[in-house]
């Protein structure tokens, strides 16, 4: 059986290397990552992960709209999302899940503990 795939989106190049190092090193899932929104829709369209983590916060295309875009396409309607965010407040992820996603994981995150993090929401989902 393969390595599960996980798509992870975030602007900033440390996040992306902490996150994708803990993802695959400590999670096992084969990991590939991006800097943007845009370039998320293409690849997750091409070749589907299992999960998308998608920033919320990001220049141009943001997670929410992101989000969006990728609910619009039957090719990557049906992959869960989960934001990492650094706004973490109860309302603030409150408003997040209420668009659909698959759940919020909270910056800073533990490398040692996001793959589990996302395991869990995943199997919540």
């Amino acid at each position: 059986m393969s390595p599960r795939r996980v798509l992870l989106v975030d602007d900033e190049e440390e996040i992306r290397e902490v996150a994708g190092m803990s993802l695959g090193l400590v999670g096992g899932w084969q990991v590939e990552t991006c800097a943007c929104g845009a370039d998320a829709i293409r690849l997750a369209a091409v070749a589907p992960p299992d999960v998308i983590v998608l920033d919320v916060m990001m220049p141009g295309l943001d997670g929410p709209a992101t989000y969006s875009e990728l609910q619009s396409d039957a090719r990557t309607r049906s992959i869960p999302v989960i934001f990492l965010t650094a706004k973490a407040q109860p309302a603030e992820k409150r408003r997040l899940a209420e668009l659909g996603v698959c759940g919020v994981i909270a910056k800073p995150f533990d490398p040692l503990t996001l793959a589990s993090e996302v395991e869990a929401l995943l199997r919540g989902h």
